[in-house]
């Protein structure tokens, strides 16, 4: 198999006795706006028993071309295309289809909105671009895809990019390592609904299929089947439906569908022969003719079924395969279906029998999804401060099996997401009671509560994220605004953080240190009570650690931004990254001064300051990077040895900055703030594998210390800060050694893990005993819907995940709560 390429598009055509049209459609890619070293053209030759080979060799001379000894179908003849390819990203055209100019780059530019993006569907239009071909997807009840306002003139919404079940193999874009994922198209479909069938398993995946308004195709529909009569579509579109609804349906959809599905087709062979079904009545008469005549178009139903059944072992293989990786739940697809309510057949006793089983078996009721609410304070966008990536990800997790809403109290820049994101202005009450009454459980972090009455008085499901304690950073944040308001905006903080733990269900720390700390103001509170303390004694069912966490792969660099491209960073110092923002709290200024003794070593040694200007509006520059850049330029180092940049890092964007860098630090002062915080910038270094330097006091200085990842160094000391940088950055074995460490413990603080204690309760939310007994809220408001089916995380490698990082954050006694946890749980 060919090595992928980045940035390179395989464009795969299948052509079977349409030489001309495929030809034409070669032609049309040619005048594409998109680099020609980055475009292949593969085209398989489906066994058309005619010169096909040979005239597509003398017209296009520079395509791959790919014989088929046998008619593999449209699904084969992929499959044996893609594996002839290249490319990052693998396109498909029909070869009676042409591409708009705009066509691969509009799809490639969905493809960098979101690295969870794994397809991307195209807008396709009839020959003329007059009329729909694709504009979205569609899945009735029993399993067959189709495409909404086919053949219709095209309305305006279709310019608005969304998310779908779909794309039509009349084009459409797959990443290549999805696509090799998924194992390509299922070639026992052969042609039709191999498609659907495709992007079903990718959104079961967790991956989003992307619509791209912008990249557009024209299509003469399906020339490939001219020759060939309409009952042999009609059995291919017949078996293909139930192939793919019993692959892809989940257990209990699947029992309640299946049957009434099977009833429907023979319904329909009865409809579209004409037939009378009550023929054989021996109410009817004598007749006992041994022979009676079906139209085809009635056999095809019957063999349909029958195919089915002949395939049941290959098929439950495959099933067993996709349900045991899914990530996914039914009720977070079914949006995706669109109308399902759709018959696809029309005549009277067709529609009568459609009725009767819809009304029986209640097929089209929409299964159960809980309505998450989550709310930040801080602005959504390219530029994302840690409040806003913590709830981001969270929605990110939680839209796997619930209906989402990200709300925003501080802005939303236009951002591709698999959930709804808004904007709430703090002072519009009406849309924040719109908001909470439509949803059953509340996530929120920061002020949300203190600034919303609706939030204050809600029944509904309060999950707390308490995860920064405001009221000890204020310690040190209001500091220098004069006696009077630094105790006014530390009693402010802890009245805020008072009231959510008052009110909240569930609540989430970042540590075990945190949760030790909130234990005690929760027992202030009178929350450690024996309504929460009797079927639970560890009280993680009250209060549970979810920290920071990081995505499972750290990304190849998209663009240099540092060496060799700032003046004064060349392409073999050394870079130190602070990476994050300066605050009051941190002690920035030791740090410069041993950058600055270090240098008279070393003159190759650089610090870069990734974040300065805060992307919240409301957030000022703190006093200590203007403190920070003086002493640099006290020093000498300005701009030389130490360089600030005069902004924010855009989140998509980090990896860059963290893959140029050779070791990450961390400094800060001995306080109380220190010994409850999280670092989260710690997270970024361990994502990137680089060694580190960190002051002791806080989790992480433990977690460096003791999986050696780095050193650990008292705080304020420029003499042993000075040293600890020259060894991680150039002591090569004590580097090697850091980097693999770094690799092995960096599992554990993934989102998939961390976010395990939130996932598990959104997934069975509950009101909080206590509230309950003491009349606050009432048993059983707040959750209108259950979900249909919850998916839990589960494998070795997850439980392991789990192991890890609750001994690392807890050690065995917090493992050993949780095993016991968890058995209650399922008794």
């Amino acid at each position: 198999m060919p090595i992928s390429q980045p940035g390179v598009v395989s464009v795969v055509l299948v052509n079977f006795r349409g030489a001309d049209d495929t030809i034409e459609a070669i032609r049309h890619l040619s005048r594409i706006d998109w680099p020609v070293d980055r475009l292949e053209i593969v085209v398989v030759e489906n066994a058309s028993g005619d010169d096909s080979s040979s005239q597509i060799r003398a017209a296009a001379p520079h395509v791959i071309l790919i014989e088929s000894k046998e008619n593999l179908g449209f699904a084969g003849g992929c499959n044996l295309g893609v594996a002839a390819s290249s490319g990052e990203y693998v396109a498909f055209l029909n070869n009676d289809a042409k591409p708009d100019q705009a066509w691969v780059r509009a799809a490639v530019a969905r493809f960098e909105e979101a690295p969870n993006i794994g397809a991307v569907a195209s807008r396709v239009l009839d020959w003329d671009g007059v009329l729909v071909d694709y504009i979205g997807s569609a899945m009735t009840w029993f399993g067959q895809g189709y495409k909404p306002m086919t053949a219709e003139p095209v309305p305006a919404q279709a310019d608005a990019a969304k998310d779908v079940l779909f794309g039509t193999g009349a084009a459409m874009f797959v990443r290549r390592d999805v696509y090799d994922e998924l194992g390509g198209f299922d070639e026992r479909y052969f042609m039709f609904f191999e498609d659907v069938d495709l992007g079903w398993r990718l959104n079961l995946k967790g991956y989003r299929y992307a619509y791209a308004p912008a990249s557009i195709a024209f299509h003469k529909h399906h020339a490939s089947m001219g020759s060939y009569g309409s009952f042999k579509e009609t059995y291919l579109l017949e078996r293909n439906a139930l192939f793919t609804q019993y692959k892809n349906l989940g257990d209990e959809a699947l029992a309640k569908t299946f049957a009434a599905t099977l009833a429907l087709a023979v319904r329909r062979a009865v409809a579209r022969g004409g037939l009378d079904s009550t023929e054989f009545d021996l109410r009817k008469g004598a007749d006992n003719e041994s022979d009676t005549t079906v139209a085809k178009e009635s056999v095809v139903g019957l063999y349909a079924i029958d195919q089915f059944v002949e395939n049941l072992p290959s098929l439950l293989k495959s099933r067993n395969e996709i349900q045991s990786s899914r990530v996914v739940a039914d009720n977070r697809i079914w949006p995706l279906f669109g109308e399902t309510d759709a018959p696809s057949y029309d005549t009277d006793h067709y529609l009568e029998g459609y009725d009767k089983i819809v009304t029986a078996f209640g097929v089209t009721d929409a299964p159960a999804l809980t309505r998450v609410l989550i709310i930040t304070g801080d602005p959504i966008g390219a530029k994302m401060a840690g409040p806003a990536i913590r709830a981001w990800h969270m929605a990110e997790a939680l839209s796997k099996d619930n209906a989402v809403t990200l709300v925003t109290l501080a802005g939303a820049e236009p951002v591709s997401a698999p959930f709804e994101i808004l904007h709430v202005h703090p002072g519009d009450n009406r849309a924040m009671r719109k908001l909470e009454t439509g949803s059953d459980v509340i996530v929120f972090q920061g002020l949300a509560m203190a600034l919303f009455e609706s939030l204050r008085k809600s029944d509904k499901i309060i999950v707390a994220d308490i995860y920064d304690p405001m009221h000890l950073e204020q310690l040190e944040q209001g500091r220098e605004q004069g006696t009077e308001q630094w105790k006014k905006q530390v009693s402010d903080a802890t009245d805020v953080l008072n009231e959510q733990l008052a009110r909240g269900d569930f609540f989430l720390c970042a540590s075990e240190r945190q949760r030790h700390f909130y234990l005690g103001q929760l027992a202030a509170l009178g929350r450690v009570n024996p309504a929460n303390y009797a079927d639970d004694p560890d009280l993680t069912s009250l209060i549970d650690v979810v920290p920071f966490g990081l995505n499972a792969d750290f990304p190849e660099a998209t663009r240099p931004v540092l060496k060799e491209v700032l003046s004064g960073i060349g392409a073999d110092d050394k870079l130190l990254l602070w990476s994050g923002g300066l605050y009051n709290w941190f002690d920035p200024k030791t740090l410069i001064s041993a950058v600055t003794d270090l240098s008279t070593r070393h003159d190759n040694v650089r610090l870069f300051f990734q974040g300065t200007k805060h992307p919240h509006p409301g957030v000022p520059e703190m006093g200590i990077v203007a403190e920070s850049r003086a002493l640099a330029r006290e020093l000498g180092v300005l701009d030389s040895s130490v360089f600030f940049n005069g902004s924010w890092v855009d989140y998509a964007d980090r990896h860059n900055y963290l893959g140029e860098a050779d070791a990450g630090v961390s400094t800060h002062f001995a306080h109380v703030e220190t010994t409850f915080s999280f670092r989260t910038r710690i997270l970024d270094y361990l994502w990137a594998g680089l060694p580190m330097v960190v002051t002791e006091g806080d989790h992480f200085a433990e977690l460096v210390a003791a999986e050696k990842l780095g050193i650990v160094v008292p705080s304020g000391d420029i003499n042993a800060l000075a040293d600890a940088l020259e060894t991680v950055l150039f002591d090569d074995a004590f580097i090697c050694e850091a980097r693999k460490n770094i690799k092995r413990v960096r599992a554990a603080y993934e989102w998939s893990t961390v976010l395990e204690p939130l996932v598990s309760f959104v997934a069975d939310p509950r009101h909080a005993p206590d509230l309950i007994e003491s009349g606050v809220v009432t048993a059983g408001s707040g959750l209108a819907r259950r979900p249909l089916v919850r998916l839990r995380k589960h494998g070795l490698r997850h439980d392991a995940g789990l192991l890890v990082h609750y001994l690392r954050t807890g050690g065995p006694r917090v493992v050993l709560k949780k095993v016991q946890s968890r058995l209650r749980r399922r008794k």
